[in-house]
């Protein structure tokens, strides 16, 4: 693969800096392009001016948690196809179902398995590549 050639651009929407700072590592790593967004409003500015190939939303964020903004997101009919990935600690029962239900088209726990984290998106990127 050459350096230029990216796999893609992932869209972090995360409020807490230490695991931006993670991600991003990991992920710049695997060969993605990431954006960063810490919060609602921020992450909508950002799918305006970038072509994001996937969400990673964490759920809980202080001004408007990743459930209402996945579905604010989903509601927009050009980004309606970009599937999101919802980031939580949030592992009781009915999360999952919570998530998805708000529109979210998969779920990663917290604290991320980081070597797990690369093949979890590719698969997510994939599956809407070949809708």
């Amino acid at each position: 693969m050459m350096p230029d050639e990216k796999k893609g651009t992932i869209l972090y929407v995360e409020d807490n800096p230490d695991n931006r700072n993670l991600i991003r590592r990991v992920l710049n790593a695997e060969g993605y392009s990431v954006v960063e967004a810490i919060n609602g409003k921020q992450a909508i500015e950002k799918l305006e001016s970038n072509s994001v190939d996937l969400i990673l939303m964490d759920i809980n964020m202080p001004d408007m948690d990743g459930y209402t903004l996945t579905a604010k997101i989903k509601a927009i009919q050009k980004y309606s196809k970009i599937p999101i990935v919802a980031v939580t600690a949030n592992v009781m029962r009915g999360d999952r179902e919570k998530s998805l239900e708000a529109g979210c088209d998969g779920y990663i726990q917290k604290p991320i398995d980081i070597d797990a984290l690369a093949q979890q998106i590719e698969r997510f990127i994939i599956r809407s590549t070949n809708d």
